[in-house]
């Protein structure tokens, strides 16, 4: 059996390979032919770029030749003998990478319910990360939060946010494409500017009292020191975006002088009696319930033969597009 992937070869190198596959299944192993997977455009362009300080989350993850992507529902074709609560012609998310065929153990799957359609059961990991930050924040009803960057993790916060009943969000993002994918709601204000630039405006608007929450999902490391002037004395900053170069990142002149808490939560976590499991079936039933929606967000789709080209189109200008699928039913062969 054979199966098309895609590889980041080395860095700022990507390659469509097709590859001997076995099939042969463990006893509680899956085989899987993809359907449907994201790019996490600000994930994957990091490990393309390969630009990482030494011993941190990226440099120990990223090594080439190096399989992208996390952001995948395939139709199972067989399953091994002992497996339980999946079966075949299922279809299952999984955190796999771009794969055409793959096995995986089936507790890692995530059988997606009827009502789900596959380009919304794509969305589960970032769904899941981003509900994570979210809880990490432990909002109050009637508190006032900004997100920086409005990519999809900042536009999956943005919806969780007005969820959650916070009095007003700021949507922060010099891009207009991205705030135009904002559902205009009332309490949201959209601000098209860098986050160092929008510290007057915020405080003429909130009266001169400022955020009692920031969410950093930039993963840009001037980006904290700058958060940090945003929020109010005893305000929090959350930072869902993890930089891959924290030498060069500061915490701005305010943090102990106002008693700034700065929280970090990472994909991998569960928070409380949240775990990934738990927080999909959420998401999900927001999504079947019409209380988020993604089908906005996805701005392209494209063959997985065509991932040379997609990859330097969003390294060329990232915010040009938002949730790019790999249409993997497009090989016919």
């Amino acid at each position: 059996m054979e199966s098309w992937n895609i590889i980041f070869t080395e860095k700022q190198k990507v390659e469509v390979q097709k590859e001997a596959f076995d099939p042969a299944l463990g006893q509680t192993e899956i085989l899987c032919a993809a359907i449907r997977s994201l790019i996490s455009t600000g994930t994957e362009l990091q490990c393309l770029r390969g630009v990482f300080d030494p011993n941190t989350n990226w440099s120990d993850w990223v090594k080439y030749p190096f399989q992208p992507g996390y952001c995948m529902v395939a139709e199972v074709l067989e399953t091994g003998s002992e497996v339980k609560g999946v079966q075949k012609g299922d279809r299952v998310f999984v955190a796999k990478s771009h794969n055409q065929f793959f096995k995986i153990d089936a507790q890692y799957a995530y059988p997606l319910p009827k009502d789900v359609s596959v380009e919304q059961g794509v969305w589960c990991s970032l769904a899941t990360t981003t509900q994570l930050g979210v809880r990490r924040a432990e909002l109050q009803l009637g508190e006032t939060v900004g997100v920086i960057g409005l990519g999809l993790l900042g536009q999956l916060v943005t919806q969780y946010l007005y969820l959650s009943g916070v009095k007003e969000i700021y949507a922060i993002d010099p891009a207009d494409s991205r705030l135009e994918l904002v559902k205009k709601r009332p309490g949201i204000h959209l601000l098209a500017m860098d986050a160092g630039k929008a510290k007057e405006e915020i405080k003429h608007k909130t009266n001169s009292r400022m955020l009692d929450v920031i969410f950093d999902i930039t993963g840009h490391p001037s980006v904290l020191a700058q958060a940090t002037q945003l929020v109010k004395p005893l305000g929090r900053v959350i930072l869902l975006g993890d930089t891959a170069t924290p030498s060069a990142q500061g915490m701005g002149s305010n943090v102990v002088s106002n008693s700034v808490s700065i929280l970090g939560i990472h994909s991998l976590m569960d928070y409380k009696e949240w775990n990934h499991p738990e927080m999909t079936k959420l998401f999900l039933s927001y999504i079947t319930q019409g209380r988020m929606d993604i089908k906005p967000l996805i701005t392209h789709r494209y063959s997985p033969l065509e991932a040379v080209e997609v990859y330097d189109s969003l390294v060329q200008n990232r915010s040009s597009a938002m949730g790019v699928l790999f249409d993997w039913t497009a090989i016919k062969s």
